[in-house]
């Protein structure tokens, strides 16, 4: 049996007729610029995001570079974030001229520790004025990213009150889980100043290329970021602001309007073939570690992601045997080439380190079949029976 990664032709082929439908509608209005489908897209996913506003862009990465500027974000400043996650987070915070600054993760969610966080702005960072500086750089440190990391909602409780007490601002990068929620039922994106959602095709809530959503509670900020979705232009041809070209195209969300319907449901499925898969693999407790669900939080399972000392081996042995699988994330950030100029060094955060060496995302796509999930099962049972 051969069981993909990922199958998204198994989403696709029901929905096939509406989504043509509704690309169809596009081309024949030949309206392909924030044209209604873009306003509808932005009202529902506002809405499911429990957030007053929402605006379309063109990837989860440019979110959070817009978020970012909006902020005001810039040289000089710091932002702290997790060194286990993908690269945009850090990224297109280097891209502002800003600097990662980097906490470690907690080993067992794999989500930015609010502890470490918390140690770090108490026992490293001082009040100068207005500005909470980092001496080691002497670098503002200005915003917090915390990332809801493979579908589950980060501990925003704590981070927020750590956040209030030091004024820092916050940008959820939930590219990883529109729709998760914490143990009180309020939804990523919707605890800090502006959340960042990507439609990458393999999200939950998947596009058909490269589209993201900003979403947010404060009316002004909100205007500010669509102001600099379009080069920071109004009126038309006159820029008080240097923004970009962050649009999401009008074909992108016509299909996002299709599929929105539709992501509960395919959110309950991951979160049923997850189950399968804990009671499958509870006998291996002692060798490898099954995703942990906050109790009470809604974990919408982008990604099931176990972790073994075995990875490597346990990998290739599913390989042999047709099971796709993958590492989310192989390096840590503070350890990629193109942040060397930020010191970091094996060893400086731990868990983060060890989360890169242990862990091994399994097919969780709501088509799977029940075949399919005990194939799997028994591939890894194989793996510890040799």
């Amino acid at each position: 049996m051969q069981v993909p990664l990922l199958d998204l032709k198994q989403q696709y082929a029901p929905l096939a007729k509406p989504l043509l439908a509704a690309i169809e509608r596009v081309c024949a209005s030949q309206q392909f610029i924030l044209g209604p489908e873009v306003r509808t897209l932005e009202q529902q996913v506002a809405a499911y995001s429990q957030c007053r506003h929402a605006l379309g862009v063109s990837s989860g990465t440019d979110a959070l570079l817009l978020a970012l500027m909006a902020l005001g974000i810039g040289p000089g400043d710091e932002v702290l974030t997790s060194p286990f996650t993908f690269f945009a987070t850090a990224g297109t915070i280097a891209r502002t001229g800003a600097r990662p600054l980097f906490c470690d993760i907690d080993p067992v969610t794999f989500n930015l520790s609010a502890a470490a966080v918390e140690s770090f702005l108490a026992g490293h960072c001082e009040r100068r004025g207005e500005d909470l500086i980092y001496p080691k750089t002497g670098g503002r440190v200005r915003a917090l990213m915390p990332v809801h990391l493979y579908g589950q909602v980060a501990d925003m409780a704590a981070l927020m009150e750590t956040a209030r007490r030091y004024r820092l601002k916050v940008i959820e990068d939930a590219a990883q889980a529109i729709g998760a929620a914490d143990e009180r039922g309020q939804r990523a994106g919707s605890f800090g100043d502006i959340g960042c959602l990507s439609f990458f095709p393999t999200k939950n809530l998947g596009a058909f290329g490269d589209a993201g959503m900003c979403v947010s509670n404060d009316a002004a900020l909100h205007e500010r970021m669509d102001i600099l979705r379009v080069h920071g232009g109004r009126p038309k041809y006159h820029h008080a602001l240097i923004g970009g070209n962050f649009r999401i195209d009008e074909l992108q969300a016509a299909v996002l309007n299709v599929k929105l319907p539709h992501l509960d449901a395919w959110s309950a499925a991951r979160q049923r073939n997850a189950s399968f898969y804990d009671a499958g693999l509870k006998e291996l407790a002692a060798q490898l570690q099954t995703p942990h669900a906050v109790l009470g939080a809604r974990h919408i399972y982008n990604q099931y992601v176990i972790r073994t000392p075995e990875r490597d081996a346990l990998r290739q042995h599913l390989t042999d045997r047709g099971v796709g699988t993958e590492i989310y994330y192989p390096v840590p950030l503070h350890l990629q080439q193109c942040f060397a100029y930020l010191g970091g060094r094996p060893g400086d955060y731990p868990q983060a380190e060890r989360a890169a060496a242990e862990t091994l995302a399994l097919p969780i796509y709501p088509e799977l079949s029940e075949a399919q999930l005990h194939y799997v099962i028994d591939a890894v049972r194989g793996y510890y029976r040799r």
